[in-house]
């Protein structure tokens, strides 16, 4: 297969933008040409000549020579504006930013089609680890029952080290953001805002359903305590933050982003500091698990040059499961069963308990382990940053059909 000489525009030469600058330098295989790079501050030092860059976003947008926009910017907003914009002008895009991809999704995948241009995305995912391209190639016809994992290495590294170490969330965060592996600002990260997004771009490639962030759950670390570290390890466990989406039935699926409990024989288990791990279940490859670096300039930089490298053949995301429709319905009415941290009686009985196995009480810390409705963590959702809570998902499964009997549940 020919492959076309590739003239690029790069917005953003951050850390992802220099870390595709070195890994697209130090590639033998394979050679693209910047053309220009558009950045926003005149007065930062650079370490190549400024000779390179605009300042002008349109200076790359309608230059007719550029056949490929890159673009590695933080803003979610301005970063649609350019996608879009190139699109329209004929232009194909590789991105990195989840947030807008999830944010727009059906609508850049609608763009696509209109204007016969690709728009590839794998680094927004889960960084160094090719998991889009797998759901669109090797599962395209696969009967894929469920999919979760590890995908942010942010978050990895801050409860890797609480777990080692035994430190607060705080100085773990602290070290994260000294190595590099967070932002000065963390929320998406230790909030699972960055897990979500991802989690919607996954879920539109593993069952051709383009969710609204909004519609799914999801809860972080950022009220995570020592105490909670030391009951994990007690049990044996790890507690690691797990997107998560899978099939109630034939054709609904349900999905939401919480802490979870990992014991030593599964596979995430040993996922630790910044990787990340994908773990996909499927009716005939049965289970398969992924891992490759979560975080760090290097990692992205060499998912964006693999996409920019499959550009050059002409490569195109096909939406296999979204045109074959079989799943259709999303649902949040799941029951899971779920570790609880807490400190007032009033916040535990908002969460509706529908079986207790586990309780315990002192003056210093609370904490129960029962099944709830993933729709009633959902309804709590503005409420739960103002609790003194945890939240930790067991991992264990929950029968609804055996819930129903005992419970009348409707």
């Amino acid at each position: 297969m020919t492959r076309e000489k590739l003239r690029i525009g790069l917005f953003g030469y951050g850390c992802v933008g220099q870390g595709l600058h070195d890994v697209l330098n130090s590639s033998s295989g394979f050679k693209a040409d910047i053309v220009r790079i558009c950045v926003k501050n005149r007065d930062k030092k650079r370490r190549i000549p400024m000779s390179n860059f605009t300042f002008d976003k349109n200076d790359i947008l309608n230059d007719a020579s550029i056949n490929l926009v890159v673009e590695l910017i933080d803003d979610a907003d301005e970063a649609f504006n350019i996608v879009t914009t190139a699109m329209k002008n004929g232009k194909n895009v590789v991105t990195a930013n989840k947030v807008m991809v999830a944010n727009h999704f059906r609508e850049l995948v609608d763009l696509q089609a209109k204007y016969k241009v690709s728009l590839l995305y794998e680094a927004s995912a889960g960084a160094s680890i090719p998991i889009i391209r797998n759901l669109e190639e090797y599962y395209d016809n696969e009967l894929l029952h469920s999919l979760r994992g590890i995908l942010n290495g942010t978050t990895n590294y801050v409860l890797t080290k609480m777990h080692n170490e035994s430190i607060d969330f705080s100085v773990a965060l602290r070290q994260a953001q000294e190595k590099g592996f967070a932002e000065s600002d963390p929320t998406l990260d230790v909030e699972g805002w960055d897990a979500k997004y991802k989690l919607c771009i996954i879920t539109g490639h593993a069952y051709g359903l383009f969710l609204e962030p909004g519609e799914v759950f999801h809860y972080g670390i950022k009220s995570i305590s020592t105490f909670d570290i030391r009951y994990a390890k007690e049990k044996g466990f790890k507690i690691k933050l797990v997107p998560y989406v899978g099939k109630t039935d034939e054709n609904t699926i349900t999905s939401f982003v919480l802490p979870r409990f990992i014991s030593p024989e599964k596979y995430l288990y040993n996922v630790d500091n910044e990787y990340n791990g994908v773990i996909t279940e499927a009716a005939f490859a049965d289970k398969q698990f992924f891992s490759g670096k979560g975080a760090g300039g290097h990692a992205t930089g060499s998912a964006v040059l693999s996409d920019i490298s499959a550009n050059s053949y002409g490569y195109k995301y096909e939406y296999k499961k979204y045109q074959q429709g079989t799943v259709s319905n999303y649902t949040r009415d799941h029951f899971l069963e779920i570790y609880l941290r807490y400190k007032n009686e009033k916040d535990k009985k908002l969460f509706g308990f529908k079986e207790v196995s586990e309780y315990f009480s002192s003056k210093l810390y609370k904490y129960v382990i029962g099944i709830v409705n993933l729709e009633t963590l959902y309804s709590l959702r503005d409420q739960l940053p103002s609790m003194d809570v945890f939240i930790v998902n067991t991992g264990r499964k929950v029968a609804k059909e055996g819930l129903k009997k005992r419970f009348d549940i409707k």
